[in-house]
């Protein structure tokens, strides 16, 4: 068993996928990671942008046997910053639909660096190649994962702590 973090300006009693935003990195669902200090930094960032509510980080556990051996759930995984990795971002950035673009349940793989919007931009008007890209949005320092949950059989598996 693992445990992830989700930053917040508030407490997340039940995972609520339909307030998920569209056009995410993984797309529309419900984001963790494994740092409890990245997750308060997301929180410190949403109350900023919120204008309500108070920084707050819930936990919950996670058995990552899901990850390889749970055959009812679809997971893609990136080990690390790929093109595969940042096509998949670009594609679910531009997606409206709901979930994203490949329906995984469950995705795994890094976060990218604040500006992924204005790399994202610069990539599609041509003026950076998609490597360039992918150093842009890497994290310095130590590695930052994202665990993405999108369907109500993937949330189903993380127990609130």
């Amino acid at each position: 068993m693992i445990t992830l973090y989700h930053g917040s300006n508030v407490a997340i009693e039940d995972i609520e996928l339909s307030r998920s935003h569209r056009c995410k990195d993984f797309g529309c669902g419900f984001y963790l990671n494994g740092n409890r200090e990245q997750a308060r930094h997301m929180a410190v960032r949403t109350t900023a942008r919120m204008e309500c509510g108070k920084p707050t980080v819930t936990a919950f556990s996670f058995d990552e046997r899901n990850l390889t051996d749970n055959t009812d759930i679809k997971v893609l995984t990136f080990e690390d910053y790929t093109v595969e990795w940042a096509e998949f971002v670009l594609a679910n950035r531009r997606y409206k639909g709901e979930g994203n673009v490949g329906g995984y349940d469950i995705v795994v793989g890094p976060i990218a660096d604040d500006t992924v919007g204005v790399q994202l931009y610069r990539f599609t008007r041509g003026f950076i190649s998609i490597e360039q890209m992918i150093d842009e949005l890497r994290v310095r320092g130590n590695r930052a994962v994202q665990y993405y949950f999108g369907t109500p059989g993937a949330i189903a598996l993380l127990t609130h702590i």
